[in-house]
């Protein structure tokens, strides 16, 4: 399990084992060629799994219950770039 500290605070743990899986890999390329916007959220759950991905959505919910996906997008960025940097070192 890698802990990782979002730029706003947030911490969770995400799986490095993750990464390895076609259907994340998938679903990222679908969303990179611009084919599927909805893909965004077989990202998520790919990449955190539901437990995880419940909290990250509780934590971006705004006041009025939207969970932006701006910020959402901005989370899983954090989390690859967090993942990757392990693989460097």
């Amino acid at each position: 399990m890698k802990k990782i500290t979002l730029q706003d605070g947030f911490q969770l743990e995400v799986e490095e084992n993750r990464l390895d899986n076609m259907e994340l890999v998938d679903a990222m390329s679908d969303l990179v060629d611009g084919e599927n916007a909805l893909a965004m959220s077989r990202v998520v759950r790919a990449l955190l799994g539901d437990k995880t991905k419940k909290a990250l959505y509780a934590h971006l919910k705004t006041e009025d219950g939207r969970v932006p996906t701006e910020k959402v997008g901005n989370a899983i960025t954090e989390v690859m770039n967090a993942l990757g940097q392990q693989g460097k070192n």
